[in-house]
């Protein structure tokens, strides 16, 4: 009975991993046990990293909608609790864009959430 080589399968299976470590440096590029290592650990950070990505927008997100309010004499705080008493279904991710993109219609959603505080 002939033997079985791996041919393409593990071929295909190399070069897959090979591809993912184009841009490594050195032998983590070249050598296949050493890229397999990397590639692995590099798809566990980026699970990881996908994660922390969602976490750090938020920050920002309140970071600016912060300073928004703050120039037009209200406290983070006190806006979202305002918006909320209002009914005021607007996102971070929204309110974020408007304080930066359209201040006076930023303006407009403070002043409502200061009048239903």
């Amino acid at each position: 009975m002939p033997r079985a080589k791996r041919g393409f399968k593990a071929r295909r299976r190399r070069n897959r991993i090979r591809k993912s470590a184009s841009g490594f440096r050195e032998g983590r590029r070249t050598m296949y046990r050493r890229s397999v290592e990397a590639v692995h650990h590099a798809w566990m950070h980026a699970y990881t990293g996908r994660k922390q990505k969602k976490r750090t927008m938020r920050r920002l997100w309140i970071v600016r909608i912060n300073a928004g309010a703050r120039q037009n004499g209200l406290t983070y705080s006190r806006m979202m609790a305002g918006c909320k008493k209002a009914n005021i279904e607007l996102d971070r991710k929204v309110l974020a864009d408007l304080a930066i993109v359209d201040p006076a219609g930023f303006a407009k959603v403070v002043d409502l959430a200061r009048a239903a505080l």
